[in-house]
């Protein structure tokens, strides 16, 4: 029935997608939701085309009954329908279905993957605890590139633990912690809860030897405590993927949670925070305030990306997996909205070969960050020219990036701003984003957007007119060098910019014509 709807309906076609693979689609059987996200194609740095759960519950009362929770298996087939409707409308090429805690404990566990099987019409792997760690530590990676540290998902039903060192993932190891589990388990008494997550992770090699740096955590309840940590702070982003956090600053806010869980309350600030997470918040606070202290770790970071990531990023080539999820990002943007992409390399070579003449250091952190500047540079082209600042900021503040942290964001985002509203303070705006960018990286910002703005003038944003340019410089002076025949390029604007620009390395301006 869903197959002939569907053939019913014209082909979906959009210039804002990239062309080539059909989408690939994970749906993620879990113990307290079940959910479909559909990305664009199979690729390093993942789109989402469709996302959507269902909240169903499947692990309630699981540790007295040994079954999964009868209403919850109804409301997650009802849902898996309309997935599967999803799925041929948005003609999805591949469907992995992956189930976990829930479901690999449940004596009913097999009658109602037979279900799934049947709605869906692919097989369902069931994943052990230790290959959902791994999967998990993966997608941790293809989000955080290089990342040492510890790795806890919490889900519904479990607490999976795997270690993170540069781009490789050890140990796996799962433990009946998940929040959905532990309400169960200690009566609804978050208190009763911690006691029960000491218990289990004490006995935990990977918290206990590896003295690992830095925790890193999945998870939806997990995530809810970084929104209510950034709502109590007043933080100027809502988005948890990359944003970090002192140990004793968390352990602060999930024992303020416990205290007031104790007195069968909430922080004020959860009401925010959907129904569903803000009645597990108490035992996410619990497994969170137990690994932090048992590992004496000295910040905890959070993921956004986790098991069906990881299970993607797992099935690509290993130059696949190498390559920075950030730069084919921006260069996908970049080809979706710029007037000529083929510009930004012209404008990296140009930008590349100004810090070499000027002898200006730059790490290979912030090449990168330039890089991917280059890349957004021209993408709000078509926006209001009074407000094309705004939008790029906003692209680059609130877009679905990774491999790059919030303060990583705000320089890029400050290099964007000042490109199009100017390099004087008062005129940059965004306060709260740009304040994040790190003190050492804003006069490099302010540099790059300087050279934009005398680039884009020189090129009208067209490959094929800055590669016959070139920068020259002594102690007193910059040179810009433009062949004769092009001495029209020597604009007053442009003039103007130069000035500007040769005066933030302490120089004066001057054309050479060659």
């Amino acid at each position: 029935m869903i197959k002939s709807f569907v053939k019913a309906l014209r082909k979906p076609t959009a210039q804002g997608r990239i062309g080539g693979d059909n989408p690939i689609a994970v749906l993620d059987i879990g113990s307290n939701s079940v959910r479909l996200v559909i990305y664009e194609r199979h690729v390093r740095a993942l789109t989402p085309l469709y996302n959507e759960k269902v909240a169903c519950g499947l692990g309630r009362g699981i540790a007295h009954s040994g079954e999964l929770n009868a209403k919850g298996v109804e409301r997650a087939l009802t849902g898996m329908r309309r997935f599967a409707m999803v799925c041929e409308l948005t003609k999805v090429e591949t469907l992995y279905v992956l189930a976990t805690a829930a479901t690999r404990d449940a004596k009913n566990g097999a009658e109602f993957i037979t279900a799934v099987q049947e709605i869906m019409g692919v097989e369902v792997q069931i994943l052990s605890g230790e290959e959902e760690a791994h999967y998990a530590a993966l997608g941790t990676l293809a989000g955080m590139p290089n990342q040492r540290g510890l790795l806890g998902d919490f889900g519904g039903g479990s607490l999976e633990l795997a270690g993170l060192d540069g781009d490789n993932v050890f140990g796996g190891e799962s433990y009946t912690l998940g929040a959905i589990r532990l309400q169960d388990d200690s009566d609804d008494d978050a208190l009763k809860a911690l006691e029960l997550a000491r218990k289990q992770l004490e006995q935990s090699p990977l918290i206990r030897n590896q003295h690992l740096p830095e925790f890193v955590a999945i998870g939806g309840t997990w995530r809810a405590l970084a929104k209510l940590h950034q709502i109590t702070h007043e933080y100027p982003l809502s988005m948890v993927q990359g944003y970090r956090v002192d140990a004793p600053d968390m352990l602060a806010l999930c024992d303020h949670v416990l205290k007031r869980a104790k007195k069968g309350e909430l922080p004020e600030e959860a009401q925010s925070l959907s129904s569903n997470r803000r009645t597990l918040l108490p035992f996410g606070a619990a497994a969170l305030k137990a690994v932090l202290e048992i590992g004496a770790f000295s910040s905890v970071k959070f993921s956004a990306l986790g098991l069906r990531e990881g299970y993607l990023f797992g099935q690509l080539s290993d130059d696949d997996q190498r390559a920075d999820p950030l730069l084919l990002a921006c260069r996908d943007y970049s080809l979706l909205r710029s007037r000529a992409p083929a510009h930004s390399a012209d404008l990296s070579a140009f930008t590349s070969a100004f810090f070499t003449q000027l002898q200006i250091e730059e790490s290979g952190a912030l090449k990168r960050l330039r890089e991917a500047a280059c890349l957004l540079s021209d993408v709000s082209w078509r926006g209001h020219p009074d407000y094309r600042g705004a939008q790029a900021v906003d692209l680059v503040t609130l877009g679905s990036f990774v491999g790059l942290d919030h303060a990583e964001r705000a320089y890029i985002a400050m290099v964007l701003a000042a490109r199009y509203n100017g390099l004087k303070a008062k005129k940059l705006g965004h306060d709260h984003i740009l304040n994040l960018c790190k003190e050492s990286h804003r006069d490099h910002a302010l540099m790059v957007a300087a050279i934009y703005r005398v680039a884009y003038l020189l090129s009208a944003a067209m490959p094929g007119v800055l590669n016959q340019l070139s920068w020259l410089a002594d102690d007193e002076k910059l040179y810009l060098c433009i062949p004769k025949g092009l001495e029209f390029l020597a604009a007053e604007k442009m003039i103007r910019r130069f000035d500007q620009l040769a005066s933030l390395v302490d120089r004066q301006a001057e054309i050479r014509i060659n």
